[in-house]
């Protein structure tokens, strides 16, 4: 990915102070399929850290095993650091 835009991706999410923001943020950029796609990514890596196997959560969400094998191999990539923010998300902090 471009440097650019990924430093400027980076500050403006870093930058949003509430779920009211993210929302109107979000919902302007987003169609409403990459929204849904980009909540099925999350919802795999909560549940991948949460320990459920790859075939179950594929089979649950309606996406390929492929897809919830990439985000394991996020989790290995990035380990702690992406452990940490999952479990933000998954404590509502």
């Amino acid at each position: 990915m471009d440097k650019i835009y990924k430093e400027n991706l980076k500050a403006i999410i870093s930058k949003i102070d509430n779920e009211k923001e993210a929302e109107i943020f979000l919902e302007s950029l987003l169609t409403v399929k990459e929204y849904k796609e980009i909540a099925t990514r999350i919802e795999i890596l909560k549940r991948l850290n949460r320990g459920e196997t790859q075939r179950n959560i594929a089979k649950d969400l309606g996406v390929s095993v492929s897809t919830v094998t990439r985000g394991s191999k996020e989790l290995q990539k990035h380990g702690e650091e992406l452990i940490k923010i999952l479990e933000k998300i998954e404590d509502g902090n």
